[in-house]
C-alpha cells in the first residue's frame, strides 16, 4: 500500500513537471506575417509551402506548428526539422536527406545490372531520390531474393555508402554470387496407382544432367514447382483421382547451400468413374444445344479438364446470346461405396446485356481506327463472347503489342448494359536486322533488313530486306496497306531482284530475276484469306560452268533474257499452335502462277499441307506434303527457270540439294522439272536431358519424293527415299535445323550428303 502511494506522488510530480515545460515551450498565439525557409540545398520552397497547413495570415498556434512538423516529416525528404518564432515571422529550419548520386552493382554476371536497379527502384532506392539508412537493409535483401529466385543461395551482398559534394552519396553494392544450389532429389511420397518415376517425369525440375547447363533444370524455383505441383494435380484429376490433393511440400537446403531436396506428400483417394450428367437451371429453352457441348462420357473415369471444358462451353454459349454475366457451376454427387460420380451442371445466366461503349486504352503512337477496324463486336449491339473473343485475337494478331486484354464492366445504374475496355501495350514495331547464316546447301548468307509494321501509327507496313548467300541473293522492298478497302482487302507492292545460282561454285550459271507485283488479299473467313495480283518479270540466263543443255538451247532459241506479266492466285490457312515450334494443327498454302503475256507462257501451281499431331506431352507426328507442277501453254514450251528441284532439306534429306529430277547429257547434273511431290514423315522427341524444352528437339524421319520432266510421268517406283536422325533448335539466330540422313532407295547417278543443316528454317 505504502508502495502504491510513492507512487502515486511521483506520477504527480511528473505531470506537474511536464506542465511547467510546457508552459515554458508554448507560444502565444500570433498572426503569421511572412514564412521564410532555411536549410534547403535541392528542394523547392513550393514543396514546403505546399505541404505545410500554415499561410501567411493565419494565427499560429502550438497545436497548427506540430501538425506543420509532421507533414514535412512524412514527405521524407528530411532528417530534421523544427520552427522558430522571430516576431510574427515563422521560420521553418530544415536538413535535407542527402539524395542518391548514383547506384552500381560490382561482381553481378548471373544478371544484367538494369534488372536489379528496377528491382531496388521497386522499393524506393534509385539515382535522384533521398538516401534513407533504412533502405539500405531493404535493398540488401532485395537484391538477396533475387538471386534465390535463381537459386544462389549462398550470395553475399557488401554496402558501401560513399559521401560526394552537394549532399548526395554514391551506393555501392559488391556482390559474392557464389555457386547456383541445384536439386540432390526429389520425393513423391503416397502415391500407389503410379509409379515415382512415372510422377517425375512430369515435371519440368529434376535433379540435372549432362544438358542441365543449358535447361538449368536441376536449379530450384518456387515457380516452377508450383507449375509442377498443378501438373501432378492435373495428371490425377484427369484420370479419375477426384479428390487427389498434395498434403504437404517441404524443400530442404543444406547446410553448404548448394544441395537442395523436394519432398512431395499425396494422398491419391480412390477412382471415380462418372455415372451421368445432368442439367439444371435456366437453360434458355436450349437444352439440347447446350447437351451437345457437353464433353464428359458416362462410363469414364472423372476428367477434371472436360469439366472444365464443358462449363467454359456453357458460360461461352450463354455469352453468344448476350448473356455476360451467366454462372454455370459442376456439382459432384460422389457415390464412395461405388466409386461413382454424378454431375449436375447448374446455370444461371442472369440478365442480358448490350454493349453501351467499347473503350480503347493504352494506344500512345497507334491510332484508334487501326485497333477498331479489328473489332468483330460492335457498340449498341447484344453482348456476343465469340465476337469478342475474335476481335482480341484479331488486334492480338496485327503484332504491334505485347499484350492485348478485354474488361467488361457493368453499367451503374443499366443494369441491362456494359462497357468494354481493350488495354493494349504498344511495342517496338521498327526493326533493323543484321545477321548471317550458313548451311550446306547455300554456303554464307549475310541478312540486312529495315522494316516498319506499323508506320506512324497507320497499320500499313514498309520494308526493305538485302539477302545473300553463295546460292541465293535477294533485294526486296515492299509495302502493305492491310485495309486498303474498309471491309478488310489488304494491297501489297514488291518490287525485287533475285539471283539463283544452283551450284555453290560462283562461276556456275545463274539465273538472275528482276521483277514487281501488286497483291490483293481478300478475307473470306476469319482463317482463310485468298490473294489476287499480277506483276511483271525479267528472267536472264547467266552462263556459267554446268550450263545444262537444255537451258543453252532454250536461249538458241527464245533468248537468254524473257519477259513474263505472270498472274497469281493463292489461298492460305494456318491453324497450327504455334508457328516456331509446332505441336498441333494444320497448316495450308495453295498457290498458282499464270503468265498469259510476254515472251513467256506458263502455268505454275504449289501446294503443301502439314499436320501436327500430339501424340503425348513430349513427342509429336509430323507430317508434311509439298506438291508443284508446271505446264506450258500457248504453244512455247515450259521456261526451264520456272522449274521445281528436289533434295535437300525441305525436301528428301540424304540427296544433296536440287539434285532430283531431270539430269543434263552433258554434266550429269539435275536442273529440275515443272513436276516435284514430296512426303516428310518425323517423330519429334525430347532432347535427352532437355526434358520438356520444346525450342531444343530431336526427330526422326523418312522423307521420299522426286522432281520429274515435262514428259515423264510420276512413278512412285522412281521416288527416293532418305530417313536419318536430326536435331532441331530454335536459336539466338533463327530455327536451325540439322539432319544425319542417308538414303534408303537410290538409283544410279544420285548425288548424296549425309550431313544437312540450316539456320532459319523449318520442317
Amino acid at each position: 500500500m505504502q508502495f502504491k502511494r510513492y507512487g502515486l506522488r511521483a506520477a504527480s510530480l511528473l505531470a506537474a513537471l511536464l506542465l511547467v515545460v510546457h508552459a515554458a515551450w508554448a507560444a502565444e498565439p500570433f498572426k503569421i506575417r511572412d514564412i521564410q525557409v532555411e536549410g534547403l540545398q535541392r528542394i523547392e520552397p513550393g514543396t514546403i509551402f505546399a505541404s505545410m497547413p500554415l499561410r501567411v495570415g493565419d494565427t499560429y498556434n502550438d497545436e497548427k506548428g506540430t501538425a506543420s512538423i509532421r507533414s514535412l516529416f512524412a514527405l521524407g525528404l528530411f532528417t530534421d526539422v523544427r520552427l522558430e518564432i522571430n516576431g510574427d515571422v515563422l521560420v521553418v529550419v530544415v536538413e535535407e536527406r542527402p539524395s542518391v548520386a548514383g547506384v552500381e552493382f560490382i561482381g553481378t554476371r548471373e544478371f544484367d545490372k538494369d534488372v536489379l536497379a528496377k528491382a531496388l527502384r521497386g522499393i524506393g532506392l534509385a539515382e535522384g531520390r533521398p538516401f534513407d539508412k533504412a533502405l539500405l537493409d531493404r535493398a540488401e535483401q532485395e537484391l538477396k531474393r533475387q538471386y534465390i529466385n535463381k537459386s544462389l543461395y549462398a550470395a553475399e551482398v557488401v554496402t558501401t555508402v560513399t559521401p560526394v559534394e552537394r549532399n548526395r552519396v554514391n551506393l555501392a553494392f559488391t556482390v559474392s554470387e557464389g555457386e547456383p544450389a541445384t536439386i540432390s532429389e526429389i520425393r513423391i511420397v503416397g502415391n500407389k496407382a503410379f509409379s515415382e518415376s512415372t510422377l517425375r517425369n512430369l515435371f519440368d525440375l529434376d535433379t540435372g544432367n549432362w544438358m542441365s547447363w543449358y535447361t538449368k533444370s536441376n536449379r530450384y524455383s518456387r515457380a516452377k514447382l508450383n507449375a509442377d505441383i498443378e501438373t501432378l494435380r492435373s495428371y490425377y484429376l484427369t484420370r479419375g483421382y477426384l479428390e487427389f490433393q498434395v498434403e504437404s511440400t517441404q524443400v530442404a537446403i543444406a547446410p553448404n547451400k548448394q544441395d537442395m531436396s523436394i519432398t512431395l506428400n499425396v494422398i491419391e483417394g480412390e477412382r471415380f468413374v462418372v455415372a451421368g450428367v445432368r442439367l439444371a437451371g435456366n437453360y434458355l429453352g436450349r437444352e439440347d444445344e447446350f447437351k451437345a457441348l457437353v464433353s464428359i462420357q458416362p462410363g469414364e473415369a472423372y476428367n477434371a479438364d472436360r469439366v472444365a471444358e464443358t462449363v467454359k462451353a456453357f458460360t461461352e454459349h450463354f455469352g453468344r446470346f448476350g448473356y455476360a454475366f451467366a454462372r454455370v457451376q459442376s456439382v459432384p454427387d460422389i457415390d464412395r461405396s461405388t466409386n461413382r460420380v454424378a454431375l449436375e451442371l447448374r446455370a444461371e445466366p442472369s440478365r442480358r446485356a448490350y454493349v453501351r461503349r467499347i473503350n480503347v486504352t493504352g494506344n500512345s503512337r497507334t491510332r484508334d481506327e487501326v485497333i477498331r477496324r479489328e473489332f468483330r463486336q460492335y457498340e449498341s449491339a447484344w453482348y456476343d463472347s465469340d465476337k469478342i473473343q475474335l476481335s482480341r485475337s484479331r488486334v492480338d494478331r496485327l503484332g504491334y503489342f505485347s499484350e492485348v486484354a478485354v474488361e467488361t464492366s457493368e453499367v451503374p445504374g443499366i443494369p441491362d448494359q456494359v462497357d468494354l475496355t481493350l488495354k493494349v501495350t504498344e511495342r517496338p514495331t521498327g526493326s533493323v536486322t543484321l545477321g548471317a547464316g550458313f548451311s550446306s546447301s547455300e554456303g554464307l548468307g549475310l541478312q540486312f533488313g529495315v522494316s516498319q509494321q506499323n508506320a506512324f501509327g497507320s497499320g500499313n507496313s514498309l520494308g526493305f530486306q538485302v539477302n545473300t548467300s553463295d546460292v541465293n541473293r535477294l533485294i526486296l522492298l515492299n509495302t502493305t496497306d492491310p485495309y486498303f478497302t474498309q471491309d478488310g482487302v489488304s494491297r501489297t507492292i514488291d518490287l525485287y531482284q533475285r539471283t539463283s545460282r544452283p551450284y555453290v561454285e560462283t562461276a556456275s550459271y545463274a539465273l538472275e530475276t528482276l521483277g514487281a507485283s501488286l497483291r490483293f488479299g481478300i478475307p473470306l473467313t476469319e482463317r482463310d484469306t485468298i490473294y489476287l495480283g499480277g506483276g511483271i518479270e525479267r528472267t536472264t540466263i547467266v552462263p556459267g560452268t554446268y550450263l545444262p543443255v537444255a537451258y543453252q538451247t532454250y536461249a538458241d532459241q527464245f533468248g537468254y533474257s524473257s519477259t513474263a506479266f505472270p498472274l497469281t492466285l493463292g489461298w492460305g490457312r494456318d491453324g497450327r499452335d504455334s508457328a516456331l515450334v509446332p505441336t498441333s494443327g494444320t497448316l495450308q498454302r495453295a498457290s498458282a502462277e499464270w503468265s498469259t503475256a510476254g515472251e513467256v507462257r506458263y502455268l505454275r501451281a504449289t501446294y503443301q499441307y502439314q499436320h501436327y499431331v500430339p501424340l503425348t506431352k513430349q513427342y509429336t507426328f509430323a507430317f508434311n506434303t509439298d506438291l508443284g507442277l508446271g505446264k506450258a501453254i500457248g504453244g512455247r514450251p515450259y521456261p526451264l527457270f520456272k522449274n521445281f528441284y528436289g533434295g535437300g532439306l525441305g525436301s528428301v534429306r540424304g540427296f544433296e540439294a536440287g539434285s532430283l529430277g531431270p539430269r543434263d547429257a552433258t554434266t550429269n547434273l539435275s536442273y529440275g522439272g515443272p513436276k516435284k511431290i514430296n512426303f516428310n514423315f518425323e517423330l519429334q522427341a525430347p532432347f535427352p536431358g532437355a526434358g520438356n524444352d520444346r525450342t531444343l528437339r530431336l526427330y526422326t524421319f523418312i522423307d521420299t519424293g522426286n522432281v520429274y520432266g515435262a514428259d515423264e510421268s510420276i512413278d512412285p517406283s522412281d521416288f527416293r527415299v532418305g530417313g536419318g536422325i536430326g536435331l532441331s533448335w530454335v536459336s539466338p539466330m533463327g530455327p536451325l535445323r540439322l539432319a544425319v540422313a542417308r538414303p534408303l532407295r537410290k538409283f544410279d547417278g544420285d548425288r548424296i550428303q549425309f550431313l544437312q543443316f540450316q539456320i532459319g528454317t523449318t520442317f
